[in-house]
């Protein structure tokens, strides 16, 4: 995917994470901390469900993308770990406060670096719908909030729990 800005409003309250010389990022992404550099939605491993990899992906959730990391680059990128983002999505309605979470590719084998789905459970979350949408639509805004940096969505916790 190209690197799309998806920041709209609201603090992001920023840090700088590493990225490993091979791992591309793109402005945007879904970003996990895997111990000491950030990775995108879509390198976490297959954890065999929908469910199991966003609640992997979300107590690993370090934030959306801010910088771009091409392969081979070193420096570190800027990374949003709060602020209310539009992300695509499958077309359909959206309620204030909705749990959202890292939306799964169609083979069914990996995260999606830049769509979300409504998740059940706030231990798949990694924010809450910021703007009703009534009729069927196939963008919406999430409040996100850091796993890694801001302990995420209330319910979620790095521990699972």
């Amino acid at each position: 995917m190209s690197n799309t800005m998806r920041w709209r409003y609201g603090d992001t309250n920023p840090v700088v994470a590493a990225v490993d010389s091979a791992t591309v990022v793109e402005i945007g992404d879904l970003l996990w901390q895997d111990t000491d550099d950030t990775k995108p939605a879509s390198s976490q491993s297959d954890q065999g469900s929908e469910t199991a990899n966003q609640q992997l992906f979300a107590d690993n959730f370090l934030g959306v993308a801010m910088q771009r990391s091409r392969s081979g680059d070193t420096t570190p990128i800027r990374v949003a770990t709060t602020g209310v983002f539009e992300f695509d999505c499958a077309s359909g309605t959206f309620e204030l406060g909705d749990l959202i979470g890292a939306d799964e590719n169609t083979a069914g084998d990996a995260l999606l670096d830049q769509q979300v789905a409504t998740v059940s459970a706030s231990m798949y979350a990694l924010g809450r719908v910021a703007k009703r949408v009534a009729t069927a639509g196939t963008s919406v805004l999430v409040d996100v909030r850091s796993t890694v940096m801001t302990g995420g969505v209330e319910g979620t916790s790095p521990s699972g729990v």
